[in-house]
């Protein structure tokens, strides 16, 4: 991810300057001479970086992250006496462009103008800023990441202990259930090491997970009840709380299988 912006700010005009584990300049040396300095590093390690630097950081400054939490990260830059702006970009470091992608900035110490000059370059690329604070944005995170997640896990488990042949079933997939099954196949894909913080390290994360139990548990009492009632009812709830999206997903789902089918 930091190649990847290295190359956004790179194009923006700026010169870039990298640290890391394999280069001959320092994390301090590369931070002391910079005008905005941005870390790019495991969530785990983004406070044990952005305090390393700490000492040599000024009000002259602006300090970001990109970390998929940002909470904690904004609170370690904010001890720092530089401008802060934590950023998450909501896609990995393998898209071939910014078009179209999305960047949530949780701007803290930041004045409007720097604001304005990092949307701009990010634009400039094709991408959407939107500005949150590090509470909603974990919050969120906790939803569209968390719980997500958690429930695609969970799917991927139960076929694995109901000895599901992943293969076999594909032949039987119809263009969106396939979607369904690409989403479990891309997550299992990547590193264990970027899901294991975002579920673990959010303390928002739990609560959600106990609804899920929750809900898990009474839709399998209604199913093995075989209670039509209570399902119709489980199942207006829930069509009713997603009644403002519902035609947006239509529509988008419906491009995604027709893409997926060769469909004119």
């Amino acid at each position: 991810m930091g190649q990847l912006f290295a190359g956004v700010f790179s194009r923006a005009g700026h010169d870039v300057a990298v640290s890391g584990r394999r280069t001959a300049a320092t994390n301090c040396e590369v931070a002391a001479a910079a005008d905005m300095v941005i870390v790019s590093v495991p969530i785990r390690k983004t406070r044990a970086v952005i305090e390393e630097i700490a000492p040599v950081l000024t009000d002259r400054q602006v300090i970001a992250d990109l970390t998929s939490l940002k909470t904690g990260p904004v609170e370690a830059m904010l001890a720092t006496p530089a401008a802060v702006c934590g950023l998450h970009p909501m896609f990995g470091p393998g898209v071939s462009s910014l078009k179209n992608q999305l960047i949530v900035a949780t701007p803290a110490r930041c004045p409007p103008q720097t604001l304005d000059a990092i949307r701009a370059i990010f634009e400039a690329e094709g991408a959407k800023l939107l500005v949150s604070t590090p509470e909603e944005h974990d919050r969120m995170m906790a939803v569209v990441q968390g719980l997500v997640h958690y429930a695609t896990l969970c799917l991927a488990d139960a076929m694995r202990r109901a000895s599901v042949d992943v293969e076999g079933a594909l032949l039987y997939a119809s263009p969106v259930y396939r979607i369904e099954l690409g989403l479990i196949g891309r997550i299992l894909g990547q590193d264990s090491g970027l899901y294991g913080p975002i579920l673990q390290d959010n303390p928002l994360v739990p609560p959600l997970l106990e609804a899920f139990s929750r809900s898990a548990t009474e839709l399998r009492r209604i199913i093995e009840e075989k209670d039509d009632e209570a399902f119709a009812a489980f199942f207006g709830r829930n069509s009713e709380a997603f009644a403002g999206f519902i035609p947006a997903a239509t529509k988008e789902t419906d491009a995604l299988i027709a893409a997926m089918a060769g469909w004119p």
